[in-house]
């Protein structure tokens, strides 16, 4: 999965890459606001995702490559390959990407994993690294003056946030699950219709943020079975989306916390490769397919020189 640059691409019209440059310059919600023209800013988050979609849709195409899939980010003279796995801890999964990883390893590259996922799949990969994405982001909501989600998680606990535990969220997942049991008795257009219905009614404001509705439980139930469907779910959250600044900023109006557990991380996970990534170094990131294209992003902009390591420290 590699990206045609916007401004030469031949699969958007003048106007479509015009359009597309402006959503992708927006740096805040208010900004938004203006360049959709919409009344209010909450609208024009709103607006913007739909827009976002078709021309993120119309520009990318997942199709499959040998190896692990993933897109790629040059900074500089390092290479930085980004995956987007389920970590669903399956038997499939965890086959699929050992015998991958091991391939790279073999090859000289370096490999960092998303915190929990090296101890689901890698603990005997010695060359594979855990990043502290997880511990940073803690040491982060634990500054904040808001109510936690987090005051009875176990100190030592340092596996990925899922929120299942709440009856919302298990709510959630038995209703997405019997629309996708369902699919081969109605049919897949009723399947898509009591999806996108379901996610209508259920997926919250911060849910918006994070992709957390009926197409990507779909993706990722498909995907932790079988990985060869990795590459959909992948394009699912690079094409839903918005530019990092004003996903998190939507994030951030909304629950705080959240915010530091989901999209900062992105942020803590592209400066930690690059902070360890040397001269001419190929580096592979595995990493939650939700955090593929904000740690992109990063990337993108440690490469342009809006971006540097100034003040970055190693969490204990």
């Amino acid at each position: 999965m590699t990206d045609v640059s916007p401004t030469r691409d031949p699969r958007l019209t003048p106007g479509q890459r015009e359009r597309f440059e402006r959503l992708r310059r927006a740096r805040s919600l208010s900004e938004l606001a203006d360049v959709t023209a919409a009344d209010g800013e909450h609208a024009a988050y709103l607006a913007a995702k739909r827009e976002w979609r078709t021309l993120q849709e119309r520009r990318l195409d997942p199709r499959p490559v040998p190896g692990l899939p993933g897109t790629t980010v040059a900074v500089g003279d390092r290479e930085f390959h980004v995956h987007g796995i389920t970590h669903a801890d399956t038997d499939a999964e965890r086959s699929f990407l050992r015998e991958h990883v091991a391939d790279v390893l073999d090859a000289g590259a370096s490999v960092y994993c998303e915190q929990g996922i090296w101890r689901m799949y890698f603990d005997d990969f010695d060359r594979a690294c855990e990043m502290d994405d997880y511990r940073w982001a803690m040491e982060r909501c634990r500054e904040l003056d808001v109510d936690s989600h987090l005051d009875d998680v176990p100190g030592n606990f340092e596996g990925l946030l899922e929120d299942v535990d709440s009856f919302t969220g298990e709510f959630k997942q038995a209703v997405f699950s019997l629309v996708d049991d369902g699919s081969g008795v109605y049919g897949e257009t009723f399947e898509r219709t009591l999806g996108d219905l379901a996610s209508d009614f259920l997926t919250s404001h911060e849910g918006l943020a994070t992709g957390d509705d009926y197409e990507s439980f779909k993706l990722t139930r498909r995907a932790a079975t079988d990985p060869s469907h990795l590459l959909h779910l992948q394009h699912y959250y690079r094409t839903t989306f918005l530019p990092q600044p004003l996903e998190r900023e939507w994030l951030r109006r909304h629950d705080p916390e959240l915010e530091l557990m989901t999209h900062a991380r992105n942020e803590r996970m592209a400066d930690y490769g690059m902070y360890h990534a040397g001269p001419g170094d190929t580096v592979h990131l595995l990493v939650g397919a939700a955090h593929q294209p904000g740690i992109e992003y990063y990337l993108d902009r440690f490469d342009a020189g809006q971006r540097t390591l100034d003040g970055f420290e190693l969490t204990e």
